[in-house]
């Protein structure tokens, strides 16, 4: 056995660019419980027995993160039963990570979560039965190779949280650039927001959701897929600003 300050320093070792045979050699752990620790190196909260899943009471938050879920999260069995939901996060993002913890536990107040550190990303991680119950739009596969659509009470939610649950998809697929052209010579600088995902689903309720917001869109080809959703006029860019703003 292992503490903790053990394993993450053996991670950092991976973290510099050491092969895993190297940092094994080095500090005299098994190649085996190297790789178990790039998986998990916090010990995970034991299960949540709590009430039965009922609807969020803070239903922003929720909206939120079901924007991150949809995006960057997946959700998975665990042998004693009860589900991981994992929300990938990357490092550069320290305040997403924040944002997204915060929303976990405003969602699910009596759930743990911990932060499980990923190459260049963490994984915000809680484990509990309601997860499941909270996201139906969990399935085999991926997000983009099955049906996504929304429940009635979810699609309440959105109704009434639309830029919190927007805020969710723009921080998970999303970002927002600064992009240039010339004119008569001149260099112009403007910014614009984009989300990118494979689901038609999940780009439908996104585009939806603009509208309802009266933000207006276009779609952008990736070569011959139409992937990218973008927000460039400059009163809609002013809007997600209010509202959005870059990640941090």
């Amino acid at each position: 056995m292992y503490d903790l300050t053990t394993r993450k320093q053996a991670l950092r070792l991976l973290a510099d660019g050491r092969s895993m045979n190297s940092v094994s050699k080095e500090t005299g752990i098994s190649r085996a419980a190297i790789r178990s620790w790039t998986v998990r190196i916090e010990p995970l909260p034991r299960l949540n027995q709590a009430a039965p899943c009922t609807t969020p009471t803070d239903q922003a938050a929720y909206a939120y993160l079901l924007g991150l879920y949809l995006g960057d999260g997946c959700i998975s069995p665990h042998p004693r039963g009860g589900h991981y939901l994992r929300i990938a996060c990357a490092d550069a993002w320290p305040g997403l990570i924040e944002q997204c913890h915060s929303a976990i536990l405003a969602v699910r107040p009596n759930d743990k979560v911990c932060l499980v550190q990923r190459q260049g990303c963490v994984n915000v991680t809680s484990y509990g039965r309601h997860w499941t119950c909270l996201f139906p739009q969990h399935g085999p596969g991926r997000k983009h190779e099955r049906r996504i659509v929304l429940e009635d009470w979810q699609q309440e939610v959105v109704d009434a949280h639309p830029w919190a649950f927007l805020r969710g998809l723009i921080h998970s697929d999303g970002c927002r650039v600064t992009n240039w052209t010339v004119r008569n010579g001149k260099r112009y600088e403007y910014p614009r927001y984009f989300f990118t995902n494979k689901s038609d689903d999940i780009r439908k309720l996104c585009t939806d959701t603009l509208t309802k917001v009266g933000v207006r869109w276009t779609v952008l080809a990736r070569g011959s897929d139409p992937f990218n959703v973008s927000v460039a006029r400059k009163a809609c860019v002013a809007l997600m600003d209010a509202h959005i703003g870059p990640k941090y």
